[in-house]
């Protein structure tokens, strides 16, 4: 074996060398460390891991695997503990230190040799009879016959056991089962286990059909006779390697646990269910001992009554599990997609994108919106609000239904921003008359009001209503996370049979089940947005803040960078920065008058504001659009790039969509 190998030999051996402490840690066992005791009293947390590999002992602040735990114990190298443990090492394949009886031997052909010697033996083909066990079955897994067999472990112990006869059950490579078949053996050494301790027919945990667990192989192999597909864990101590082996290299299939019918068997089947319950792994449980101690005890006493148990009800249903889980994996084949995709295309036909209302900004996105996760961000008061709920009359003016999810601004302020805007509309974009959203909501100024201002309100309410039953706004403030607003989306759909488009506000305040980081929550957030885009096939438009790195600085994808999620799961990117931006170089960025003229150019009015496509997954990136953004009324006018050397604040030209 490679070092990497025999490493990991080793480190398997802690369950097994060291005294178990009282206490679990994040679901490991822990171990009294061998310095300083840390775990044999009633408090000590012992020495402790939080992967299954690498040791902590909090007392005597020890840290490394168990190999480490042997090495520094025993104050040898590794090449020293490597030969303790009858290890050999390869390296460029030449062998240092292979004594002839190794542990880690390779014993291809001593289970060639075994096997040969099986099937000439009536007796010990009678034996495998007498264990329910056919000889097409001992070929299929190896099974071999040792007439004079000794342990090599004990040979090289310097030990002088006696011969025996015994069935060879190979469980890898390097390892095996040598199982005594004469009646008067030693109970004590009926069963021995050579080489690196491994589990019976392990390949089938990603196999395709349904895996019994069992603590023996012959039961197994009793299992397998039955019909089924079967590993064994070697003995109840087996359960812990068994659960680390899940975690690691979870089973493809069901598992079916049928351990011993006894005490020590249940004890076990219960903490391996405990674990794989933990793992989230699928399993189902049939006592196929039935009566019995264990599984080979029944075959061989009611083989008829047996082969029922395996084929139960239970059994029945993982294998149907089974079958679904490899349906489900095969139908990702593009080929049972053909006719479906024909049927989207098709319907699509029917289905143009939606227009965001801005000719210029739909000629960019291929046509407006669809299905996908667009996500918008900007500095603070640069009014990236303002922008979507605008995109959202501008959706809902042309029949299709827009769900909101405020989580800052309240119902009535953001329909009082589009009423605001209205004004300024209905009065050919001049502002005498035009009214703010404190103007619109202010009942106590509309007495000094004009009758051509409360006309000019009057008119604006009359047509925000004319398409604000396509307006649905949800308030929050700290208990709306993806989860409710995914289940609004299906209420929304099932009560009136319409797909709406989406909109957050915004990405950051949307609250989380699971406990973690902002960036944590807000990745998890853009991933189930993501997800819920795909599900429901509709737009889903997310606002976001710019971290504060970037708030002088041109927008660019690392103003997002608080979220990696964002630039990797998001459909289209854009950010929204005053137009100009892009001329600062990074030095100008940091200059305290640079702050200054980008408030400025803030407070202008209308504020030149540039929207740039930092990502489009099926479309072109890097293209800029022009805005004129009146601030005061909520408005947005797509506009041409500002020349050179303008005055930002004299370039008054809009264009009336």
């Amino acid at each position: 074996m490679n070092r990497m190998q025999a490493r990991d030999y080793i480190n398997n051996l802690i369950h097994s060398e060291l005294k178990k402490a009282p206490k679990k840690i994040s679901g490991y066992d822990t171990y009294i460390c061998p310095f300083c005791g840390n775990g044999s009293g009633s408090s000590g947390t012992g020495i402790s891991t939080r992967d299954g590999k690498y040791y902590k002992c909090f007392k005597c602040d020890f840290y490394g695997d168990y190999l480490a735990i042997v090495r520094t114990r025993d104050n040898i190298s590794e090449k020293e503990a490597f030969e303790r443990y009858g290890i050999s090492i390869f390296h460029a394949g030449i062998e240092t230190h292979l004594p002839a009886d190794s542990e880690s031997a390779d014993y291809k052909n001593f289970f060639l040799q075994a096997n040969k010697d099986l099937r000439s033996s009536s007796e010990a083909l009678l034996y495998l009879q007498s264990r329910g066990v056919s000889a097409e079955t001992a070929n299929r897994f190896m099974l071999g016959y040792a007439p004079e067999w000794r342990s090599p472990t004990a040979v090289k112990n310097r030990k002088n056991p006696p011969t025996s006869q015994r069935l060879i059950i190979p469980t890898g490579g390097n390892s095996y089962l040598a199982r005594a078949i004469n009646k008067d053996a030693d109970p004590a050494y009926k069963l021995m286990k050579e080489g690196l301790a491994d589990f019976f027919n392990k390949k089938a945990l990603q196999g395709i059909v349904p895996v019994f667990i069992t603590e023996a192989a012959i039961d197994a192999l009793s299992i397998i006779e039955a019909g089924a597909e079967a590993c064994a864990l070697g003995s109840t101590s087996g359960v812990n390697k068994f659960l680390d082996l899940c975690r690691t290299e979870p089973p493809t299939v069901p598992l079916i646990l049928s351990l011993d019918n006894d005490d020590a068997g249940n004890k076990a089947q219960e903490k391996l269910k405990a674990g794989l319950e933990e793992l989230k792994l699928s399993f189902y449980e049939i006592n196929t001992s039935g009566e019995y101690k264990d599984p080979n005890e029944h075959l061989t006493a009611n083989r008829e009554a047996f082969i029922s148990l395996v084929n139960s009800d239970p059994a029945e249903a993982a294998r149907q599990e089974a079958e679904a889980i490899k349906v489900k994996h095969l139908e990702t084949a593009t080929a049972y997609h053909i006719n479906a995709l024909m049927g989207e295309i098709a319907a699509s036909a029917n289905t143009p994108a939606i227009s965001t209302g801005f000719n210029l900004l739909d000629e960019a996105l291929d046509g407006g919106l669809y299905e996908g996760l667009y996500i918008i961000g900007a500095i603070s008061s640069l009014g990236k609000t303002t922008f979507v709920l605008q995109v959202a009359d501008q959706i809902a003016q042309r029949g299709y239904d827009v769900l909101m999810f405020s989580l800052e601004m309240s119902r009535y302020e953001l329909m009082a921003k589009s009423i605001s805007r209205l004004t300024l509309e209905n009065c050919g974009g001049k502002s005498d008359n035009a009214k703010t959203v404190r103007g619109i909501l202010a009942g106590s100024r509309r007495k000094n009001y004009s009758s051509e201002e409360k006309e000019l309100i009057n008119k604006s309410i009359s047509d925000y209503a004319e398409y604000s039953e396509y307006i649905y706004i949800h308030e929050g403030m700290g208990d709306i996370g993806v989860g409710e607003i995914r289940q609004e989306v299906q209420k929304h759909i099932s009560f009136t049979g319409n797909t709406p488009v989406v909109i957050i506000d915004y990405l950051q305040i949307l609250t989380s089940e699971a406990r973690g980081t902002d960036k944590q929550n807000t990745d998890k957030s853009v991933l189930e947005l993501k997800r819920l885009s795909r599900d429901k096939k509709i737009p889903v438009i997310a606002i976001s803040s710019f971290n504060r790195d970037n708030y002088n600085a041109p927008v660019n994808l690392a103003s997002f960078k608080e979220s990696g999620a964002i630039e990797y799961s998001s459909d289209v990117l854009l950010g929204l920065q005053l137009a100009g931006m892009d001329e600062l170089s990074q030095s100008d960025s940091k200059r305290t008058e640079t702050t200054k003229l980008i408030e400025e150019k803030k407070s202008a009015d209308p504020r030149k504001a540039q929207l740039k496509i930092l990502k489009n997954r099926t479309g072109k990136i890097g293209e800029s659009l022009y805005y004129d953004y009146y601030s005061m009324f909520n408005s947005f006018r797509e506009s041409k790039k500002p020349e050179t050397g303008t005055d930002w604040n004299d370039d008054r030209r809009m264009r009336k969509i």
